[in-house]
C-alpha cells in the first residue's frame, strides 16, 4: 500500500515531488505573495467540519501572560504579571476560530491600565475579528497591599489572588466581575467553650483549635458604578476582623489570638457575615461567596456557599473548593 503524501508537497510542473531539506533557513522572508498560499485550515470547508454538527458555547485560550498595569484606588500605578483567558462562541457552521487573534487583540491594548471599560473594549474588538456572538475575558493577578501588624507597628506586604472577568452576552449586554480570595483564621466556638469547660471544671489546660481559612468572593458591578478592589478587600476585613498576619512579633501573635477569642466562627457565620457586609454596598449588583475552613480537627474540610439571591444571577452552584486551598 502506497504512503499517502502530506497535501502540502505540491508537484511541479513535469510532476516531479520538491526536495525537501532539513533545517531552518535563517534568511528566508515571508513575501505578501506568499503569505497569500499559506493554508488556512479555519477556510476549510463546512464537511471538513469532525465530529457532531453543534455550536460550542466556548473555545479560546487560557493562561497566556504579559504584564498589565493596574490603577490602585490611591491613584498608583501598578505592573504586575497577569494570565488571561480568553473566549468565544462558536457557530455550528464553523470549524474553528483562530486564536491568535485573541492574543493579538489583546496585546493592542497592552500599555492601557487596566479597568473593567478596558476589557469591554477588548470584548468588543476581538468579537468582530473573530465573528462571534459571545465572549468572556479572565484577567488573573496577584495583588499586593501593605498590611500593618496589630501592635508592633511592623508593615508587609499581603498578596491577594484577584481576577477581572468581562462577560459579552449573545445579545450585546457586558457584564463585569472582581473576584478576590480572602485569606483568614477561623477559631471554632465549639472548641473554645469546651476548652474553658475543661478548664472551669477540672482544671485542665487545652487549646482551642483553629485554622487558616479562605473565602472566595465573586461580585458583578452594578452598570456605571464602580468599586474597586480596596474596597472587597475591606469588607473583607470587616464582615471576618481575622485576616491572616504578615509581619509579627509577640505582641502582635498575641494581639491575634486575642482578635480571634473576639471572633469565633463557623464556616457559616462566615458566609452570613460576608453576605451581610456586601448586601449594604449599592455597587455590587449580584455576588457568590465560597468559604472553606482547612479544618485542623478533622480530615475533611468545612465549605458554605452563599449568593444574593437575585433572579438570573449567581446561584450556589459552587463545588471547586479545591481551589480554596490556602
Amino acid at each position: 500500500m502506497s504512503k499517502k503524501k502530506p497535501m502540502y508537497l505540491h508537484r511541479s510542473a513535469d510532476g516531479a515531488e520538491p526536495k525537501v531539506k532539513r533545517g531552518y533557513d535563517r534568511k528566508f522572508r515571508v513575501t505578501p505573495a506568499y503569505r497569500a498560499t499559506l493554508p488556512d485550515m479555519m477556510e476549510a470547508a463546512h464537511d471538513a467540519i469532525q465530529g457532531a454538527n453543534v455550536p460550542i458555547q466556548q473555545v479560546g485560550v487560557s493562561n497566556f501572560k504579559l504584564p498589565l498595569k493596574f490603577r490602585m484606588k490611591s491613584g498608583k500605578l501598578l505592573t504586575l504579571e497577569a494570565s488571561v483567558t480568553g473566549t468565544v462562541s462558536l457557530e455550528a457552521e464553523l470549524k474553528g476560530i483562530n486564536m491568535s487573534r485573541i492574543v493579538r487583540s489583546f496585546y493592542e491594548h497592552k500599555d492601557a491600565v487596566f479597568t473593567g471599560e478596558w476589557v469591554g473594549r477588548i470584548l468588543k474588538a476581538y468579537l468582530r475579528k473573530v465573528e462571534s456572538k459571545a465572549a468572556r475575558l479572565k484577567i488573573a493577578f496577584s495583588y499586593p497591599l501593605l498590611q500593618q501588624s496589630l501592635r508592633s507597628g511592623l508593615e508587609g506586604y499581603q498578596f491577594y489572588k484577584v481576577a477581572f472577568e468581562g462577560v459579552m452576552t449573545a445579545d450585546g449586554e457586558y457584564r463585569r466581575f472582581i473576584q478576590v480570595d480572602f485569606v483568614y483564621s477561623s477559631a471554632c466556638p465549639c472548641s473554645a467553650e469546651l476548652t474553658e469547660h475543661a478548664r472551669d471544671q477540672r482544671g485542665a489546660y487545652g487549646v482551642p483549635h483553629s485554622q487558616r481559612s479562605k473565602a472566595r468572593v465573586t461580585v458583578e458591578e452594578v452598570p456605571g458604578k464602580k468599586i474597586w478592589i480596596e474596597e472587597v478587600i475591606q469588607h473583607c476585613q470587616a464582615a471576618l476582623a481575622t485576616e491572616t498576619q504578615v509581619m509579627v512579633k509577640r505582641e502582635d501573635e498575641q494581639a491575634f489570638a486575642e482578635l480571634n477569642g473576639a471572633h469565633l466562627k463557623f464556616v457559616e457565620d462566615a458566609a452570613r457575615l460576608l453576605y451581610r457586609e456586601f448586601e449594604g454596598d449599592a455597587r455590587i449588583k449580584d455576588f457568590q461567596i465560597a468559604c472553606s475552613h482547612l479544618e485542623s480537627l478533622h480530615s475533611h474540610d468545612a465549605v458554605s456557599v452563599i449568593c444574593k439571591g437575585v433572579k438570573g444571577g449567581f446561584v450556589a452552584d459552587y463545588m471547586d473548593f479545591g481551589s480554596l486551598i490556602c
